[in-house]
């Protein structure tokens, strides 16, 4: 039997609290993670465009024995790769940005069933 300051929780409740529990710090170091790797994407975004250029300039200004047209193409599919990696990660980080706002809106929400307000020392 449950008493007038006790909430009845169901199953289902429980069963939620352990899930969001659970999810909750592997949610936050995923979302780590994939910041981590988007900035790294960025970097290697930002050096392949400027190996192109550098190799660019080197093929106008030299004549250089080698034709550096097909590494430039390689360069070029390189960084569209790394720009589809780099989208696939965003939309997941806000993907995971969403399941963190709602574990966190949830914890919250149990938080607030398991502590009701007090009504303040009688008198």
């Amino acid at each position: 039997m449950t008493t007038a300051n006790e909430a009845p929780f169901s199953s289902k409740e429980v069963l939620a609290d352990g899930i969001v529990s659970l999810l909750k710090p592997a949610v936050e170091e995923i979302d780590e993670r994939v910041m981590a790797v988007r900035e790294s994407q960025a970097d290697l975004r930002q050096h392949i465009d400027n190996l192109a250029d550098d190799l660019k300039k080197i093929s106008e200004l030299q004549q250089v024995p080698i034709d550096l047209d097909p590494y430039l193409k390689k360069l070029s599919n390189a960084r569209r790769r790394v720009m589809l990696v780099n989208n696939i990660l965003q939309n997941t980080q806000e993907r995971l940005s969403k399941l963190h706002y709602n574990v966190s809106k949830e914890t919250a929400r149990k938080k607030a069933l398991l502590d009701p307000p007090s009504a303040g020392p009688l008198m």
